[in-house]
């Protein structure tokens, strides 16, 4: 079973598996956390890991795909929190995502730097690049 825990697509990960027949056998929950108050009441996101690192860090992309897993019944749970933009600043351009993937074997995080594409071509890449990590993740159990 797979749980998403999504901020800057907004459900579309979720949205994306569950646009397939069958998927109740592979998603068990989404958790659309866009504000920084979602990731710390849903996920248990630290405060103060948002307030050292800022809600786009691998740090959070961490926190958020394990307070995901804890709180489902999946085994693999993929996390995005970035920037899809219009904006960003030097430090955390536009097309800066960062992703994390949580199992019971471990923690991967990883960032992605798709580049001022537009708001939807970066939120697509972000839901393609999650699911092949999804994907990954879960042929490695």
């Amino acid at each position: 079973m797979i749980a998403t825990a999504e901020s800057c697509t907004g459900g579309l990960i979720a949205g994306a598996i569950t646009d397939i027949p069958g998927s109740s056998d592979v998603l068990d929950r989404g958790f659309v956390t866009y504000s920084n108050a979602a990731k710390t009441e849903m996920l248990g996101v630290p405060t103060t890991l948002i307030k050292d690192h800022g809600a786009v860090s691998e740090q959070v992309a961490a926190a958020m795909a394990a307070g995901a897993l804890e709180r489902s019944r999946a085994q693999v749970a993929v996390s995005v929190t970035g920037v899809a933009g219009p904006g960003g600043t030097v430090a955390k351009p536009e097309g800066m995502v960062c992703f994390g993937v949580a199992t019971a074997q471990g923690m991967q995080t990883q960032t992605h730097m798709f580049g001022p594409l537009g708001r939807e071509n970066v939120r697509r890449a972000t839901v393609d690049t999650a699911l092949a990590l999804c994907l990954s993740a879960v042929e490695a159990l």
